[in-house]
């Protein structure tokens, strides 16, 4: 079944996660797609990028939306036109949308070895402290929390190793709290992360306002 997952954190909160495994004319088929998506994915060189893309519609279908809903500011950052909150992320095989009242991000990320090249570029360990748990995995989830709480900033110009820091984690948990500090936005965020098994593991990392 392509819908892989439904994650509900809250009254207001729905997570919706799409296992791709569906041919690019498949994928095609029952959804509505407008103009502007159909240029978008006519110019994606990558038939991955393409099904991740259409994915996402279908997604947007199960949670009772259509392709005309979604428009995008000029930093990129998804909008609903019904005001609700919605943040979008695919990765090789997996897809996800995260539809809620308040503010959310949401990111997946396949864990590789090669995270360990850029790790400098977005782990700050005057802030991110590291467990002795698998190092890779860290990075990935220390990413899509990053990742996840960028997209929830709706001005782009963060810098994910000076602007974003999470605290530390252990997997058991599934959760740490984070923190934007860039401007005059300064706020707390709790998150979220699981990992989808699949032939490669993947991480999903979601953030939301810290409730005090």
């Amino acid at each position: 079944m392509p819908l892989y997952k439904i994650i509900k954190p809250n009254l207001h909160t729905t997570i919706y996660i799409w296992k791709i495994e569906e041919s690019l004319t498949d994928l095609l088929r029952g959804i509505y797609i407008n103009p502007k998506s159909k240029e978008r994915v006519g110019k994606m060189q990558s038939e991955l990028h393409q099904r991740g893309f259409l994915s996402v519609r279908h997604l947007l279908s199960e949670a009772g939306l259509t392709d005309a809903e979604l428009y995008y500011n000029k930093y990129g950052k998804p909008l609903l036109k019904s005001g609700k909150h919605i943040s979008i992320s695919h990765s090789y095989y997996f897809s996800t949308i995260a539809i809620s009242g308040d503010d959310i991000g949401i990111d997946i990320e396949m864990v590789r070895d090669k995270i360990k090249v850029i790790q400098h570029k977005f782990v700050n360990t005057d802030f991110d402290t590291l467990s002795n748990e698998d190092l890779i995995k860290q990075y990935t989830i220390i990413w899509g929390a990053k990742e996840a709480m960028y997209k929830i900033y709706p001005y782009g110009g963060l810098s994910f190793r000076e602007h974003i820091a999470i605290n530390p984690f252990l997997f058991k948990d599934g959760k740490s709290i984070g923190y934007v500090n860039f401007k005059d936005w300064h706020k707390y965020y709790d998150i979220s992360f699981l990992f989808l098994e699949d032939k490669d593991i993947f991480t999903c990392v979601y953030a939301m306002p810290q409730k005090i």
